[in-house]
């Protein structure tokens, strides 16, 4: 689960040009919205498609990704749970 972990961490620092930013300066368990993170509604279609790209895994209900998208970690377990096999994708 921790490269999984990082992995994650990884994709949003590149998906969202955070530069300054390193996978140790996420916290984990931090809300990835609002005040954690300080991502947004555009930034999280980046993660829609960045699941569906790398995961295999569709959204289709806004209380599932408001679960999901809820930390780093809750991602994560997220993923273990409904990773689909995919063409070109990472499979940690």
């Amino acid at each position: 689960m921790d490269n999984l972990i990082h992995e994650i961490k990884t994709k949003i620092i590149a998906g969202f040009s955070l530069e300054k930013v390193t996978p140790q300066d996420i916290q984990t368990d931090a809300p990835l919205f609002g005040a954690g993170l300080g991502l947004d509604s555009i930034d999280a279609l980046e993660l829609v498609s960045i699941l569906e790209r790398d995961y295999g895994i569709v959204i289709q209900e806004r209380g599932v990704a408001d679960k999901a998208f809820a930390s780093v970690r809750a991602l994560a377990q997220f993923i273990v749970a409904n990773r689909q096999p995919c063409p070109g994708g990472t499979q940690s």
